[in-house]
């Protein structure tokens, strides 16, 4: 594997988050500021709602995103903490290391 550097890690779940921050945003403003009426309806507070939904779902790509870029810990620090957290730590760095040869192998 070769060397890493600015956003090479997760592009996907980068884009993903970055696309559901600009359309979760842009319809939360639209359902804040335009007075949009369909049969004397008002479509302003379900726009907000769908922008906030949109914005917390774009929350998990920003914590794929970030948890996909961490190094982990080397093996000396993992014994100086605890079993729980050796072992958490020890199943992100799989998921992190599965991520990145299936990236790599496609």
């Amino acid at each position: 594997m070769g060397e890493y550097t600015g956003l090479s890690h997760c592009k996907l779940a980068l884009a993903f988050a970055v696309f559901m921050d600009v359309v979760g945003g842009a319809v939360l403003l639209v359902g804040v500021f335009a007075n949009l009426k369909i049969q004397d309806r008002d479509l302003g507070d379900v726009l907000v709602y769908s922008g906030a939904l949109f914005l917390l779902v774009s929350l998990a790509g920003w914590v794929l995103w970030y948890s996909g870029n961490i190094e982990g810990l080397s093996l000396a620090d993992d014994k100086k903490q605890g079993h729980i957290s050796y072992a958490v730590d020890r199943i992100a760095r799989t998921l992190s290391r599965k991520i990145r040869s299936h990236r790599y192998r496609s």
